[in-house]
């Protein structure tokens, strides 16, 4: 797979795309997307599109694209989406033609992979919501034999917490890993197109405090937030930040 990887230049940096309008949960993302990919936040562009407009971007120039969680669900009927929204899912995709034409390093996690799932003419819907924990997640033997996914376990625990998922892979994909709760869970396009519809970006502390944020969003009962937290905290997700560490170190 090696033979495919695209030649960038030293040091470059990479890009984050976020959509997360509250300054603490998007602080938090930004700070845990450059931890777990282990490079320094000079190195790790963001670009709020919640607030900005998709700026122009060098594919030529940049080591990758790495794409956050988002309040915004793809699925939503389209009357009912806000101007932003609308905005920020017709920039993505007009990024994307070029990302995938092209084969740019990109991962996208849970918000990523409806925006690339539905790109790639998938359905995403409401049918594999999961609720915010912990779910074992398993690789596929395409998985196993990924470069991004090299020493993590058959099995993992991941977080997940969303309203909508792929029902199935799209065209001209790979899948990676699955879970009985949803059955996409990491894909890959190309070569170097990647996205996870867990989140690989969050440790216990991470989803606790995203938890706490979210609190009235709709994703859990707020009255059980206490028990939520526990079942959180309990869970052993050391895998998963593997997952940004192994992009940021192929393609950087």
């Amino acid at each position: 797979m090696d033979a495919h990887r695209p030649r960038r230049r030293p040091g470059a940096e990479f890009v984050l795309l976020a959509t997360r309008a509250d300054e603490t949960v998007a602080d938090a993302e930004y700070e845990a997307f450059a931890r777990f990919m282990g490079i320094g936040q000079e190195r790790l562009r963001r670009v709020r599109l919640e607030a900005v407009s998709m700026p122009a971007l060098d594919l030529d120039a940049i080591a990758g694209i790495v794409v956050g969680g988002s309040p915004f669900t793809s699925s939503d009927p389209f009357g009912s989406k806000s101007a932003v929204q609308v905005r920020v899912e017709t920039e993505i995709a007009a990024l994307l033609t070029d990302v995938c034409e092209r084969d740019v390093p990109f991962l996208g996690a849970c918000y990523g992979v409806g925006t690339l799932g539905t790109f790639l003419g998938g359905t995403v819907d409401t049918t594999y919501g999961e609720p915010v924990g912990a779910v074992p997640v398993t690789l596929t033997d395409a998985g196993r034999a990924d470069p991004l996914l090299a020493g993590i376990p058959d099995t993992f625990q991941a977080y997940v917490g969303h309203k909508e998922a792929l029902r199935d892979v799209p065209p001209d994909c790979v899948l990676l890993a699955s879970s009985t709760t949803a059955p996409v869970q990491m894909m890959r396009f190309r070569e170097n197109v990647y996205a996870t519809q867990f989140h690989p970006e969050l440790d216990r502390q991470g989803i606790v405090d995203r938890l706490l944020a979210y609190r009235y969003e709709g994703y859990y009962d707020p009255a059980e937030v206490d028990e939520v937290v526990a079942r959180v905290r309990a869970a052993d997700v050391r895998h998963t930040g593997q997952v940004l560490a192994a992009f940021a170190a192929r393609y950087g």
